[in-house]
């Protein structure tokens, strides 16, 4: 017999007529920022984006006392990422950067909600999945109207393949948390890559030829928001994106590495123009 997702809500006396699902697809997202890649790698980002809403929704959003929140994966499934009491706090008082694309969320021209997500649901985040059905358009919709069907709860997280090294593309702020088999690609290279300020687009070359490779040096950057680079301490950080341009062979030495820093370096006039 198909498993409801209003029988779960009712499980812990939560009433469907007081919840609306949400079903979070942002087309404008910004490569590795959609609410997914959001809600799954810098959750606090995604519980900005989430909680600022355009006022013409406002009668959708304060009619609930709570919003079952779900995202749509990269395999176009539509993932529970949890379940939020929502309280309408008012107009937003201050300039918000929107974190999927940096486009600004203007001060009283959108509404604002306290969200407190739910622990009772919390053995489901991330692994229960529904079917949404028709009317993909319809990213609000009430729970009483709308029973979903749950076609699959996972026990863990299915791995995703890792890109390769040239195709990956990362924010630092997901370093700390990739999947093990990922860290364990990374930690086995050296060479050459790119930061990329996702906001003014400036780019700072660096190499990693030490111990554990690119995740090492990554990890420091992600610490710090520098490492150490003059230009990169002297400026806000802003939450790089970073990518490689070059991985060292095998036999590589350190002066080898550094020696392709240096060409990348001319190559893309990362000390003219850039942040070396």
């Amino acid at each position: 017999m198909p498993i409801k997702f209003n029988s779960l809500l009712e499980q812990y006396d939560v009433k469907p007529d007081k919840v609306i699902l949400l079903r979070h697809k942002d087309k404008r997202a910004g490569r590795g920022r959609t609410p997914y890649e959001l809600c799954r790698y810098d959750r606090p980002a995604f519980e900005i984006y989430q909680q600022i809403q355009a006022p013409r929704n406002k009668s959708k959003f304060s009619r609930a006392n709570f919003w079952a929140s779900f995202v749509v994966t990269d395999d176009g499934g539509t993932m529970f990422v949890g379940l939020y009491s929502a309280i309408y706090k008012g107009p937003l008082a201050v300039d918000t950067r929107n974190p999927s694309n940096d486009e600004i969320f203007s001060a009283g021209k959108h509404d604002c909600y306290d969200l407190y997500l739910d622990e009772r649901f919390e053995e489901y985040q991330d692994k229960l999945f529904i079917e949404w059905g028709r009317g993909a358009r319809g990213w609000v919709q009430r729970a009483e109207k709308q029973n979903k069907q749950v076609i699959e709860l996972r026990r863990h997280d299915k791995e995703e393949k890792f890109p390769g090294f040239l195709d990956f593309r990362e924010p630092l702020t997901r370093i700390s948390s990739l999947q093990k088999s990922w860290v364990e690609r990374l930690k086995e290279a050296q060479g050459v890559y790119v930061l990329v300020d996702p906001i003014t687009k400036e780019h700072y070359v660096g190499s990693a030829s030490g111990d554990e490779g690119f995740w090492h040096r990554w990890m420091d950057h992600a610490k710090t928001g520098h490492g150490d680079s003059i230009k990169l301490k002297n400026r806000k950080y802003s939450g790089y994106q970073v990518a490689i341009l070059e991985v060292a062979g095998s036999g590589s030495t350190r002066d080898d590495i550094l020696a392709l820093e240096k060409r990348w370096m001319k190559k893309l006039q990362s000390r003219e123009i850039g942040l070396n």
